[in-house]
């Protein structure tokens, strides 16, 4: 049901006046200039025609409205019928389908599988970056589709059977075996209560149903999963050990072959502090069937380019999410006034948004900077490498920044922005969560350097990239040398990391804003980011920094 607004100005007490007005429509695409010259500059100009149809669909206000019911009233668990037989369903809200009908009919899940061209993954970063602005619940099950098929070509048989389900661009909502629906997605199921990201700690086990094992063999998993979100899936990629192998992966479907229900014991839905419109669930299996994918022993293997690219989805929602929370501030700031003069004209204010509108284009740049490696890997021997090296950096900076600059947008409302009717009290709580999903930052960290160690070519990668932007600015030659200092004193690196690759992505962003970019955005970046005083709050630009041509720039 979409909100129709025709409110009463004049009250019996008061006249309501210098209050920002709704939002109303907006254009995700249109509307950001920095997205469209940073996709172009990515090598995604050739999908612009549908990148601008989505951003204008996307920012509708009746699918802010949707997302804000979605999030209201959210899932229900039906474990069983009226009969008592056990069903393991979960409930949605009508809003939550319109938004599922619209991710996926504007290809949120395949974009870059279906395009099938370099820039394919910068145009699907792009349309993530942008639905987020949205809504947040919906995007785990459109990066979990998106990031699924890598790890499926592990095994020919499944991937020919589920991959032309997953290039569907139309949403079936019914729960009845794939083989029967017009569209199918696919989840991930890893965690257990007792490991968490140490996965090698998980105990469900596998059993094979008969002689054959290895891949594409039957087998019957018994355990449980701690998370188990978007359980609606048709499928899902999960981690169980065999006797003979180790941990190995399994593709388990919601109905088995026999056109039964499969044994996924639905326990509980979590409540979880945001993401609410998202289903996630504790699970457990009992006899459950599954196919293996990939190598026996070789599970995590299998499993990782899937949660490779999930991280890039979150790198991406993230910077997403802070762009959506800035053009909130944004337009509040332009329509409010206090003490005599446009929020938005006050110095401070000024300054603080501006210092916003250079966190959102940096984190956009580093993400699609990821993308176009991603795009690259595989063919380009640089891009392979750079495509590790980037994704847990820009996952964990990316994801890190979200939470600050979400609640900065935020307190630019005032008391306004911590009532739900505003978005943002929503988006807050939404923001912790892609630092936390696919490995907290610590893991980010941790990869970081298992990256540098495992990688023969990845340190003199890292400084090929920084070395093209030397001499731009002072700055920001300092701060690559910096890095090199770091990387040079292998002692207590660990324990260093989460400051090692904070620095990364700070260089990362300064070298590419400078290349690449606005010159007003690079010097301010530079001059903050990479300058002796920054200690990461916003709104403290230094002067000289061109604030009213940082905003004319991020104003929608």
């Amino acid at each position: 049901m979409t909100i129709h607004r025709a409110p009463l100005a004049n009250l019996p007490t008061h006249d309501v006046f210098n209050m920002s007005p709704p939002i109303g429509d907006q254009d995700f695409w249109a509307g950001d200039t920095a997205l469209r010259q940073w996709t172009t500059t990515m090598g995604a100009d050739w999908a612009t025609d549908k990148l601008a149809a989505a951003g204008a669909s996307f920012g509708r206000d009746e699918v802010i409205d949707w997302s804000e019911q979605a999030n209201r009233y959210g899932p229900e668990l039906r474990a069983f019928d009226r009969q008592g037989m056990r069903l393991n369903a979960v409930e949605f809200h009508p809003a939550y389908h319109q938004l599922m009908d619209l991710a996926i009919s504007n290809e949120i899940h395949n974009f870059a599988w279906r395009a099938d061209r370099p820039g394919g993954h910068v145009g699907h970063a792009a349309l993530t970056y942008m639905f987020s602005q949205a809504e947040g619940g919906v995007m785990c099950p459109m990066a979990m589709a998106y990031s699924v098929l890598p790890s499926l070509a592990y095994t020919p048989t499944l991937e020919a059977i589920w991959k032309p389900r997953l290039m569907s661009t139309q949403y079936d909502q019914r729960d009845i075996p794939a083989d029967e629906k017009n569209g199918a997605m696919i989840g991930m199921f890893m965690t257990e209560k007792q490991g968490g990201s140490d996965v090698r700690a998980n105990s469900t086990s596998a059993a094979p149903m008969g002689a054959e094992t290895g891949m594409g063999a039957e087998y019957l998993l018994t355990g449980h999963k701690f998370f188990c979100s978007a359980p609606m899936c048709d499928a899902f990629l999960v981690l169980a050990g065999t006797d003979a192998g180790g941990i190995s992966c399994f593709l388990v479907p919601r109905w088995r072959p026999d056109g039964t229900r499969n044994a996924l014991m639905i326990q509980r839905l979590k409540d979880k502090l945001g993401n609410k419109s998202n289903a996630s669930t504790e699970m457990e299996f009992q006899d459950t069937y599954g196919v293996m994918v990939g190598d026996e022993g070789r599970g995590i293997r299998t499993i990782i380019d899937m949660v490779s690219l999930n991280r890039l989805y979150c790198a991406m929602s993230s910077a997403g999410q802070m762009r959506g929370a800035l053009a909130q501030a944004l337009h509040h700031t332009t329509h409010r006034s206090a003490f005599q003069k446009r929020l938005i004209q006050q110095p401070l204010m000024k300054n603080v948004l501006a210092d916003l509108a250079v966190e959102v284009e940096s984190a956009l740049t580093l993400g699609l900077r990821t993308a176009k490696a991603v795009d690259a890997a595989g063919r380009d021997e640089h891009e392979t490498v750079m495509a590790r090296i980037l994704t847990p950096i820009a996952k964990y900076w990316n994801c890190k920044r979200a939470p600050y600059a979400v609640f900065e947008a935020l307190e630019c409302h005032g008391g306004p922005g911590y009532v739900e009717e505003v978005p943002l009290a929503r988006m807050y709580r939404e923001a912790p969560l892609n630092s936390i999903w696919e490995g907290p930052g610590n893991v980010q960290c941790l990869d970081v350097l298992r990256v540098l160690a495992r990688e023969p070519d990845a340190i003199e990668a890292l400084f090929a990239e920084l070395t093209a932007a030397r001499g731009a600015d002072s700055r920001l030659d300092t701060a690559i040398d910096e890095i090199r200092t770091e990387l040079d004193a292998p002692d207590g690196l660990e324990a260093r990391m989460r400051g090692v690759t904070e620095l990364m992505a700070l260089t990362l962003q300064g070298a590419l804003l400078t290349q690449h970019g606005d010159a007003d955005v690079a010097e301010a970046f530079c001059a903050s980011r990479l300058g002796p005083r920054w200690r990461g709050a916003f709104g403290a630009l230094p002067g000289g920094a061109k604030l009213d041509a940082l905003l004319e720039r991020a104003l929608p």
